[in-house]
Formats: structure tokens, sequence, C-alpha cells
């Protein structure tokens, strides 16, 4: 389908002054913001988006070359100004379905591979609306109702997470690795006051984070922003789940503590990127409570199991935790980004940052006020990201989010079952969520080395054919296929024949390398 949108000729061929202008005054651009305007641009994408809805096939993500692309996108740059109705509508229905056709096919069962979703419909519709009327939701007189509805959903979530209800806070981010640098700054700040403002050259500590040895980028990250390094972070050692071992998380701490090392923070898991592991949060709270130690939980992708009554006691402890960073846009299937950011005590929020800007923070609190976030948060301008969320748990409660969310981690287990049972691969662990890794496993016997590169290629030549879209995680070293099940329509079938297509191209991949060890 993209060679129809793909330019008849080399685009360069074109001068580099070829950009025809027509003269546009400012009646023009004011009817491009007349109603009449709106509603043609925005029902023919609607249009667009109800086939593409409609699209029940099994799809995955077929890479197109990116120079198929820049052409498509520079030949749609390149065609110049018009005052002509058509020429503009034609150029949307191009943009729409290039943008359609060239991404991940969220809604098809043979997206099996990332941790975002195609979210309920609805909360795409409120995010149109949040884009046309503009509220920015730091400040209560620019985005009186997000505001106001980010201290509701706050307390709509407390009822399952159980935080004292009278000391925590949330509040939305734009995206989990900005909330989790967010709750690290809060951390440093409870732990080295002056921080903010001397740096950290004025202490003799070595201040240092305890994370799991399967930590997400964004946790390493910031360590190198805050100053901390990398090479300071004090990995803990994981059992075969992949969750951070009490015994072994203990001596980790304590050679820390020998090396001169000051661990003001413990980052725990609540669905690992990896393997959607969930950390032992309560034995890692009594811990942190013992030291004096900050615990911090990277619920991105886990911590919407408390709005489900089934799953919810798979987070046991979660309550505990000093913050917990929750993505919304992962599994709770509303559009990109919304992060929510917890912490237990609303005071320590305020540790992250200490500054006076007369343009925006207040000086005296008052009843708007006191619903800005501005003063705990990264962004001034941040969308209302909160709003979708809201409308869909208004309209349909929690149980639209619960029970997509128990219908795939269901659907994760007798995929695990499945593989359990077939001679030619291997589960690498019981899923705690709806994440699963497994390795394919040849007739041979390879060496770790090759089996990983095979996996690799495997996963590759999946996602070339199209159909089917799994991805990739090395484990110790070796690679594994990883499945990250987002869509409630994937049914045993879909796995089975997903299994089926490994299988068709392992076996190509064999054929073609019979004697080697690389792959």
């Amino acid at each position: 389908m993209l060679s129809r949108l793909l330019p008849d000729r080399d685009m360069s061929e074109i001068p580099e002054n070829f950009l025809p202008i027509e003269s546009i005054g400012i009646e023009d651009i004011d009817n491009l913001f007349e109603s009449k305007c709106f509603s043609r641009h925005a029902s023919q994408a609607i249009d667009q988006l109800i086939t593409y809805l409609g699209d029940r096939s099994t799809r995955g993500l077929a890479l197109t070359d990116p120079a198929g692309i820049r052409a498509a996108v520079t030949r749609l740059t390149l065609g110049g100004q018009t005052s002509d109705t058509a020429e503009h509508d034609r150029k949307l229905a191009e943009i729409v379905d290039l943008y359609l056709q060239t991404g991940i096919q969220v809604y098809s069962p043979g997206y099996m591979g990332r941790q975002f979703s195609g979210p309920f419909p609805v909360t795409a519709v409120v995010d149109m609306v949040s884009a046309i009327a503009t509220q920015p939701a730091s400040f209560y007189e620019a985005g009186a109702l997000p505001c106001v509805v980010e201290r509701v959903m706050s307390e709509e979530f407390n009822r399952f997470l159980g935080f004292p209800s009278d000391r925590f806070t949330m509040f939305t981010t734009s995206g989990g690795s900005l909330a989790n640098l967010t709750a690290l700054l809060a951390a440093r700040g409870r732990r080295y006051p002056q921080a903010w403002g001397e740096g950290m050259g004025e202490t003799d500590c070595c201040p240092a984070i305890a994370v799991s040895s399967d930590v997400h980028y964004s946790i390493t990250r910031a360590a190198g922003i805050l100053g901390i390094g990398e090479n300071r972070l004090v990995r803990l050692p994981l059992d075969h789940a992949r969750r951070i071992t009490p015994a072994g998380a203990r001596e980790a701490l304590d050679a820390a503590a020998a090396r001169g090392l000051d661990v003001f923070c413990i980052v725990a898991n609540a669905g690992s990127t990896s393997f959607g592991a969930i950390d032992p949060l309560d034995e890692l709270a009594d811990m942190a409570a013992e030291r004096g130690i900050w615990l911090h939980v990277d619920g991105s992708h886990g911590g919407s199991l408390i709005v489900s009554d089934r799953l919810r006691p798979r987070l046991a402890g979660l309550n505990r935790a000093d913050s917990l960073t929750l993505d919304a846009h992962k599994t709770m299937f509303v559009p990109a980004a919304c992060t929510l950011l917890f912490y237990r005590d609303r005071d320590q929020a305020t540790a992250a940052f200490r500054q006076e800007a007369s343009y925006v923070f207040e000086n005296t609190s008052d009843v708007y006020s006191e619903y800005n976030s501005a003063d705990r948060n990264f962004e001034c301008t941040k969308r209302p990201m909160i709003m979708s969320l809201w409308a869909l748990w208004a309209m349909y409660g929690r149980t639209a989010i619960a029970e997509k969310l128990e219908a795939l981690c269901d659907m994760t287990r007798k995929a695990h079952g499945i593989l359990s049972v077939a001679p030619d691969f291997v589960p690498l662990h019981l899923p705690e969520t709806n994440i699963l890794c497994f390795r394919y496993l040849p007739n041979e016997q390879l060496s770790p080395k090759a089996l990983g590169a095979l996996q690799t290629e495997i996963r590759s030549r999946v996602r070339a054919r199209g159909r089917f879209f799994i991805s990739k995680v090395d484990i110790d070293g070796v690679s594994a296929l990883r499945l990250v099940l987002m869509n409630h329509r994937i049914t045993t079938d879909h796995i089975r024949q997903m299994l089926d297509e490994v299988r068709a191209v392992a076996l190509t991949i064999r054929e073609e390398f019979p004697q080697s060890e690389e792959i």
C-alpha cells in the first residue's frame, strides 16, 4: 500500500529553491481556524481511522526503507502552498495514510512486541478535545479542570494503592523516564537537602542508588543526570524469575556500605521491562525502613495491576513505597504519554525542586494555587494528559481497564503453557504480568553465543515477513524472544500461528547456515 504514496520520480531532481509560495492574507489564515475547516478535516481523518480500526487482519510491522518514507515526506513537503481546498484534503489524506501504514499495527493480533497499546478509542476523542481546547495543566489558572481531575483521580487510585489518605499526593508527568528522574530528585533532596543549591561537592559522602539488575535504562540515565554516576549504582542480585532476592540485596547493601557508599534510594520493579517481573516489595520496604533508605517503585508497566481485585495481590507491599511511577499509556490503554507519579508523603515531593519564579510560583497559598503541581514537576506547560484517563474512568469505571488487564495476563499464562509443552521452545519464566520471554531450540546443540544470535535473526526475519511483531531481550548476555501481549483480541490460535512463523524462519536460517556457529 505504501508504494502508491511514493513519488513518481527521484526527489533529488527538485531544485533546492523550488518552494512555490502564494501570499496568505490574514483572512485566509482566519479561515483555517473556522469550524467548517476543522469539521471537513476531522471528518476525513475519522473516516480513515474507522477503516484502520475495522481491519481485523493479522499483521505486525513491515519496516519500510527510510529512503522511501523520506521521499514521500519530501514530495508532500515541497508541493508548495495552494488555496485549492481539494488539494488540502488530498494532502491530509496522504499524511494520515502514511502515518497509519508505516507504524506498528497496535490493534492487530499480530502485534506482540512492545509495551504501548492501541488506546481505548474514546480516549483519543478526549485527547483531540484537549489538543483544540488547550489547557496546560501545571497551574490551576491555565487548566482548572485538569488540575481538579488530577486530584480526584489520585484519590480514586489511592483506594487501591493504600497510601495515607491525608498525606499522599499524585500528579502527572510526560512519561515514566521523567517520573523516575523526578522521584530520584526527591529522594536525593531528602537525604541531601543542600544538593539543589550547593551541589554534591559539599558533602563527604559517596551517594549511591541500589537497583535491580534488570533496572530500566531511565534509572541509569537519571544516575548520570543527578551526578551520582552509573558506576555508583549498586546492582541487586536476581533470582531465576529476575526478581530481586532479599538475602542478596542485604548482602549487596552491606557491601556497598563497607565500600563507603551512602545508598539513599532503592529502586524496585513492579513489572520490569525485560521480564515483567515484580520484585518482593514487602521485604524491600522492610530493608529500606531499617536503613533509612527511600524506596521508589518503578511500576511503569505493572503498577496498573492495582485496579484489578484479582491481580492486585501480586503487588503486595506497594503501599509502603515512598514513591511510585505508573504509566497509564502502557497498561491503562490511553494515549501516550500519561504517567502518574505518586508520593506517600506529599511534603517529600517538594524536595525534588527548590526554586523561585515570581511569574509562575505563588508566594501565598489560596484555594486555587493548592491545585498547582509545577513546584513538584519538571514541566511548566504540561499537556492535560489526565483527561483521557479520567474520561475512560468516568464513563466505564475501572472495570474496562481491569478486565482487559486480566485478559492479557491470562493469555500470557496460556502462552506459557503452550510453550511449555512444545519440544522446540522453552519459556524462561512464569509470567507475572503480560510479558513472556522464551527461546526457540533447534535440533542441534548450539553454544550460548550461537543460540542467542539465532534468536536475534529469528526476530528480525519474523518482523520482515510483516505478519507478527515480537521483540527480543538479552538475558545474562544471551538473546531471547519476548512477547508483550497488549491486544485483548489475541487468542491461543494467534500464539500458535506466531510460533509456526518462528519455526518457519528458523528452519530457513538453519538451512542457509547449516554449519555456522555464528547463527
